[in-house]
């Protein structure tokens, strides 16, 4: 059996949880050996509920990676907190799962892409919705031609709730399509591929009285395919207090296919009236998959399903739709 691979986590805020908890699933593949986070007392609360007996805490990365003799880092840092992590550990040869939105900027977005590649590093962006059973059941079936081409995707991403002080932040958190909706531009490309252009209308709506609340909460963003397509994404942070909604359509020549999340979907032949529906339904939890996908990436030296480069293109194609609301004109893409 390969040895476990040492592996520190880089913030240790609420998304980290997750990757702790899954983390704790592949025992037999990951040992949680150090943390880092710039409070000492929620590093030491975190490594002595996640870590090995001997974790070591750290309240800088670059001690961390200086120190922690790490195979693997998990990266879960807010959107403004992000510095020359990726760097760092990419120059001392350790692989990494970083957490979406990897930056701020398109620009910071493919150093990050450019350090690791050129390291040689495993990456994963936390971009969980691409190991979802139905949205792996819809790929492979689009992938194929069974469906036909698709000529609408359609999603939604609703909640409400003031967040994190930072998340308020447009400057800070990038704003809702950002630092959230961003899931389903990704879960779009993914599944159908690059759109051609993108055309955008952002605004805060529902807490304009909110002090300090500068981040987008009401927006329509639309897409163009190539091949004629178009895509509609549309979210609120004025929905329904404490419910999460976070689904989508795919209409293609062939099928309907009802996305209540990336685990579960209805997809509905539209060929013949009456066709009998197939129903996709799993509770496998998608942060264990991910991190296997990484594993795996890492010790046959293969690839993984999202690598940084996937992050950074998804990140181009959110501040598209940033640029274009702020200038009132469709961006055309490249």
């Amino acid at each position: 059996m390969a040895p476990t691979l040492r592996t520190g986590i880089l913030g240790c805020g609420g998304i980290a949880q997750r990757h702790a908890l899954a983390a704790a699933q592949l025992r037999d593949e990951i040992e949680l050996v150090a943390f880092c986070d710039t409070d000492a007392d929620r590093a030491r609360a975190f490594a002595d509920q996640h870590g090995a007996a001997d974790a070591a805490v750290f309240t800088d990365h670059h001690a961390l990676f200086d120190r922690g003799a790490l195979d693997l880092a998990l990266i879960c840092l807010p959107p403004f907190a992000h510095a020359d992590e990726v760097a760092c550990a990419a120059a001392r040869g350790i692989h990494l799962l970083v957490e979406k939105p990897i930056a701020l900027s398109s620009h910071a977005g493919w150093q990050m892409v450019q350090a690791a590649e050129e390291a040689g590093i495993k990456t994963q962006v936390g971009f969980m919705y691409r190991f979802g059973a139905a949205v792996q059941a819809f790929k492979q079936g689009y992938a194929a031609g069974a469906y036909g081409q698709a000529g609408l995707f359609s999603a939604r991403f609703f909640c409400n709730a003031l967040h994190a002080d930072w998340w308020r932040v447009r400057a800070r958190s990038g704003g809702q399509l950002v630092e959230q909706a961003i899931h389903l531009f990704d879960a779009m490309r993914y599944l159908l591929g690059e759109p051609a252009s993108v055309f955008s209308r952002q605004t805060n709506f529902f807490h304009r009285e909110v002090a300090g609340y500068t981040a987008e909460d009401v927006s329509a963003t639309i897409f163009t395919f190539p091949h004629g397509g178009l895509g509609l994404i549309y979210a609120t942070n004025g929905a329904l207090p404490g419910k999460w909604i976070k689904e989508w359509r795919i209409v293609t020549r062939g099928l309907l296919a009802e996305f209540s999340d990336w685990n579960h979907a209805t997809f509905t032949p539209t060929t013949a009236p009456g066709l009998a529906p197939e129903t996709i339904t799993s509770e496998q939890d998608v942060f264990v998959l991910q991190l296997r996908d990484l594993v795996q990436a890492i010790r046959t030296a293969g690839e993984t399903r999202t690598p940084l480069r996937e992050g950074a293109k998804s990140l181009d194609l959110v501040l598209a739709a940033a640029a274009s609301a702020e200038t009132g004109r469709e961006m055309i893409l490249d």
